[in-house]
């Protein structure tokens, strides 16, 4: 028995708690620090990858190729780049083989129970993954022209929304004139707000928090005017916040997350519209006629877009076209943006100076002959006055 446990000590590689799924968006819902995740995507996109580093995972497990050479896709190098293991196609026979929630070792891309090797895979390095982007650019001339095919298609379904604004459902909250934030959840969100502070603080623009975005902006010290998204993907105190919630439906008028709201005595707006939730709020802001519409959080390269998925991409690019003439980026806020002076501070120098030549007067040579010839002034200004009555 001491020597099995001994063994056991001496075994290499990483330990954790598998949590295993075919459905990455359900899995995403569950996943916490130190998990090993089991997944089956081809292509592991940039949000299913920040999900995973949000949540902590200690390695990714994939049956498929995390990338497929169809396009560049950005995941397998946001995991890489925070740690996280990335073990690629293990092959389908890991989904029965391993139960949710099994103690799983992984070494040099072999998954154990134990001692038993379960599946063997291929493990990448930042090398592997960067030779395997260059082959995949290839591929992005035939995502292109699906990409071109799909928008044309949306416009076509969703040409009256997009032109016209029909269908975009009447808000309390008032924009016009305004600027706005529309903040979504990224790594990168936190740091932004934190550099957003005096810009906040001086014009006052309208908060609104998409998903975890709105968490982020209460995180930040902030209060979020108006929520779109799901309320299942945010805390209760963040909905509770009095912000007026938005919630993207579908077309057939189901809104995911509207029960919770219900659940906590709180009301909503609805939404049924094809598109992603940031989208949606873009195309609320413009109507409702902000002056101008600051986002933080989204990226909107092309590979990002390509990296959405055809149909979330085609909304995106569509949308972004509508809103231009309003939309920036907080990162070029950050680099425009010059910081109001308060005019208490300019008191305060002027003050500050004030003291200072007064303090170099009374300790120089010539102060006698300043304070002579201020006390002369004054007398004149005394006889003048009285020469008045």
């Amino acid at each position: 028995m001491k020597l099995m446990s001994l063994q056991s000590q001496q075994l290499t590689g990483i330990t954790g708690v598998a949590r295993i799924s075919r459905n990455t968006q359900a899995l995403l819902e569950r996943v916490g620090h130190g998990d090993i995740v089991i997944l089956d995507q081809v292509d592991i996109d940039r949000a299913t990858a920040d999900a995973l580093v949000r949540a902590g995972v200690t390695a990714v497990v994939n049956a498929a190729a995390s990338v497929s050479g169809r396009y560049p896709n950005l995941g397998p190098e946001i995991l890489l780049a925070a740690d996280v293991t990335l073990i690629d196609e293990v092959g389908e026979d890991v989904f029965g083989r391993v139960k949710d929630g099994a103690k799983v070792r992984i070494d040099e891309g072999a998954i154990y129970q134990g001692e038993n090797l379960i599946a063997q895979g291929t493990e990448q390095t930042p090398e592997s993954i960067a030779d395997l982007l260059i082959e995949a650019k290839a591929g992005m001339a035939a995502q292109l022209e699906a990409f071109a095919a799909n928008a044309i298609e949306y416009m076509k379904r969703e040409r009256t929304l997009l032109l016209d604004g029909v269908g975009i459902p009447e808000i309390r909250t008032n924009m016009a004139g305004k600027h706005v934030l529309v903040v979504t959840a990224s790594p990168n969100t936190a740091v932004e707000l934190k550099k957003l502070r005096k810009y906040i603080s001086d014009f006052h623009p309208v908060l609104i928090g998409v998903d975890g975005g709105a968490d982020a902006i209460l995180a930040a010290g902030h209060k979020p005017k108006m929520i779109v998204g799901d309320p299942e993907k945010m805390a209760a105190k963040t909905l509770q916040c009095g912000a007026e919630v938005v919630i993207p439906a579908d077309i057939d008028g189901h809104a995911p997350g509207l029960e919770r709201l219900q659940d906590l005595a709180l009301g909503a707006v609805t939404f049924p519209a094809a598109g992603t939730n940031e989208d949606l709020a873009l195309l609320l802001a413009h109507d409702k006629d902000a002056s101008l519409i600051v986002t933080v959080g989204m990226h909107t390269a092309l590979t990002e877009l390509l990296d959405r998925g055809r149909g979330s991409a085609a909304s995106t690019f569509l949308i972004r076209m509508r809103v231009s003439n309003k939309l920036v980026e907080a990162s070029a806020v950050l680099r425009l943006y010059k910081a109001r002076i308060s005019w208490w501070v300019v008191m305060l120098l002027v003050l500050a100076a004030a003291a200072a030549i007064v303090v170099a007067l009374v300790v120089s040579d010539v102060s006698g002959t300043y304070a002579h010839l201020i006390a002369t002034w004054w007398n004149d200004l005394v006889a003048w006055v009285r020469g008045l009555f």
